[in-house]
């Protein structure tokens, strides 16, 4: 699998996340970077994160639903940590409705809202994108004990 840089108004990257409920409101605002993973030729998916320093936000991944069932949100979910990591970041977060099980799965575990830094409670997605449900999960970036 590759992973290539694609722009917040890509749109198979804004179709495939509203497809799977997710939002698109704030994408092409600053701070956000996101990707397309190409298996064997063909678009699987996308992910995207948010850099903030030791921290980053892991967001908007989405594997299209004929590639599904294959292992590839597991190895696209690592190709993120691994951008993830080239920012220098440490920790990541990503907040989840219904996918939860699958990132306890790569590591991430569940933290409490006022645990978790305040630039990643800051991000649209914690403040008014993802429902106060939403779990907060986090987990170590690979490369980095912290």
């Amino acid at each position: 699998m590759i992973v290539e840089p694609v722009g917040a108004n890509d749109p198979e990257l804004r179709a495939s996340l509203s497809e799977a409920a997710l939002p698109t409101d704030d994408l092409a605002e600053p701070g956000r970077a996101f990707f397309r993973f190409v298996d064997e030729g063909s678009t699987i998916g996308f992910g995207g994160l948010e850099a903030y320093g030791e921290n980053v936000l892991l967001r908007s991944i989405v594997i299209v639903p004929e590639a599904r069932g294959r292992g590839l949100g597991r190895r696209a979910t690592g190709l993120l940590l691994e951008q993830a990591r080239a920012t220098g970041a440490r920790r990541a977060y990503l907040l989840t409705t219904d996918a939860g099980p699958f990132f306890e799965a790569l590591g991430f575990r569940t933290v409490a809202r006022e645990n978790a830094p305040a630039d990643i409670l800051a991000t649209r997605q914690a403040v008014s994108l993802c429902p106060s449900t939403a779990a907060l999960m986090a987990r170590p970036i690979p490369g980095h004990m912290k």
